[in-house]
């Protein structure tokens, strides 16, 4: 046999796409070997790679004998990126050159080679796996390396393999050396841990009722004040009261990271990313030649905390407008446009001015009033549109630090159980009404009548609104703050109270 069909998988963007690994071997002329279909330099290089793994697994190295191998990568118009397809080449050589022999129809095969023959693992096996199952491909060899990832995929067989002679004792049913496939792990054993406690922060109880309310109703949050009020510290405690994944999120976060290769395993914490101010509009919206997600999408399901938020480039706050509207980020490039998903959580965070001091009893403010306005100006008003609570974070008494007393009403374990609760009530009202909305934040316009505001409550909102100017957007945001501080209180119905605490978090705009 001279010609061999086998098939390999390539992460695109945060999708797999299937790769059809095509080998054809001419004899009797002179040594060459090339790879064919938009090859990246990594894949080339494959040519060696393959060849000192064959050597090294006790086949004839295909370097080593008079012959022409060309190995087509199809389809031919994909660019074809990274070492995910070593271990397929290597078995389709294999297979046409006659030294093994099996029907490859429903397997894939996913790994990058050592030179000795041992497998190491790749990027991105999640989403290869996934568009493996809709292809209804039967059998999977990865990396043991990837194995802990994979285990979240049920529908196929798994082999997690540790070298190429492993790989071939199995396709030739070698006696004893056949390979045991992974199971599908129980996620409900796996535990989330946290780092930081609400109870371990002194005072600051209007910003911790705040976060509060951000959490269970995923809305966006702006915390103002000097620096060293604990600003930072709050955004990074809010992360650890937001309810546990569920399976279909673990995957879906899984399989992100995984690609992007901030992740080896499975992830079961939800996000939370902090990119420095001086990050590239790149690295934060995503992009490159061919698309790839940015710390946007990295922080889907859970906090992406911006720190110092005037600071950051004009081009990164504006790029926010759509994945704080839509949940999602479209990034178009001359190679391709790709939609990733971006439904998180904003915590920004900023002085009151460039020096910090503005208004703080401690220290006096050096800056002038065109300092301040071109340092306001930054943040342009369709984002603090956008931002449903703006609280402060003002300077902490002394004998407030030192007290030893934990606040325990406002521990961790505490405000985490509240806020699963009040995701389970809009959870069960979204599921009676046919929405699929998961939190109030997401409830779109044509739906806010459902929310049940009292009309008292109602002509409070609409005199305020008028007062302070507010746009219908905001309108809107308001009734959805609103709706998410009556479940908090398990009330059926947005009363005054819920409308006018909703209120003070817009009054500082």
């Amino acid at each position: 046999m001279s010609f061999s069909r086998v098939y390999s998988s390539q992460p695109i963007g945060i999708d797999g796409a299937i790769i059809s690994v095509e080998t054809d071997i001419a004899s009797k002329t002179l040594q060459a070997f090339s790879i064919v279909g938009l090859p990246d330099k990594a894949v080339e290089e494959a040519r060696d790679r393959v060849s000192s793994a064959i050597k090294n697994s006790g086949f004839k190295s295909p370097k080593s004998q008079n012959q022409k191998v060309v190995v087509s990568l199809q389809p031919a118009d994909i660019k074809k990126e990274g070492s995910t397809y070593d271990i397929a080449i290597a078995v389709g050589y294999l297979l046409s050159h006659g030294d093994i022999s099996f029907v490859p129809d429903d397997k894939i095969f996913i790994g990058e080679l050592s030179l000795n023959g041992e497998v190491q693992s790749v990027r991105g096996i999640l989403p290869m796996l996934k568009v493996a199952v809709a292809n209804n491909i039967k059998e999977a060899f990865i990396p043991e390396k990837n194995k802990e990832e994979a285990s979240l995929i049920s529908g196929i067989k798994i082999y997690p393999i540790n070298n190429l002679a492993e790989l071939v004792h199995h396709l030739q049913k070698t006696e004893g050396k056949i390979l045991n496939n992974i199971e599908e792990i129980e996620l409900e054993k796996i535990e989330s841990i946290s780092n930081f406690d609400f109870a371990d922060i002194k005072g600051q109880d209007g910003a911790k009722r705040g976060l509060l309310i951000s959490a269970s109703g995923g809305h966006n949050a702006l915390l103002y004040g000097p620096p060293g009020t604990g600003k930072t510290m709050l955004a990074k405690a809010l992360a650890s009261i937001l309810p546990p994944l569920k399976k279909d999120e673990i995957v879906e976060l899984t399989g992100i990271h995984s690609v992007v290769g901030t992740n080896r395993g499975i992830v079961t914490d939800r996000p939370f990313r902090a990119p420095h101010h001086t990050s590239s509009y790149v690295s934060i919206v995503g992009g490159g030649t061919t698309p790839k997600p940015g710390e946007i999408t990295l922080s889907h399901r859970g906090v992406l905390f911006l720190d110092e938020f005037p600071e950051f480039d004009r081009r990164v706050i504006e790029s926010l407008r759509e994945p704080l509207e839509e949940g999602h980020i479209r990034v178009a490039r001359s190679k391709g446009t790709a939609i990733f998903p971006a439904k998180f959580i904003l915590i920004s965070s900023m002085n009151p001015c460039p020096c910090g001091y503005f208004g703080s009893k401690k220290k006096r403010c050096v800056c002038n009033p065109n300092d301040l306005i071109r340092y306001t100006k930054k943040i342009s008003g369709p984002i603090l549109d956008r931002i449903d609570l703006k609280m402060e974070v003002a300077d902490i008494s002394y004998d407030a630090l030192t007290d030893k007393t934990r606040d325990e009403k406002n521990s961790t374990k505490t405000l985490k159980q509240k806020v699963i609760q009040t995701r389970k009530i809009q959870d069960e009202r979204f599921r009676k009404l046919g929405l699929s909305y998961k939190t109030n934040s997401e409830v779109s316009a044509k739906d806010i009548d459902k929310l049940n505001i009292e009309p008292s409550a109602m002509e409070i909102l609409k005199s305020s609104a008028e007062r302070l100017g507010l746009s219908a957007r905001s309108f809107h945001r308001l009734i959805k703050v609103g709706r998410t501080i009556a479940d908090l209180e398990e009330s059926d119905n947005i009363k005054d109270k819920h409308i006018l605490e909703a209120i003070q978090y817009r009054l500082k705009e």
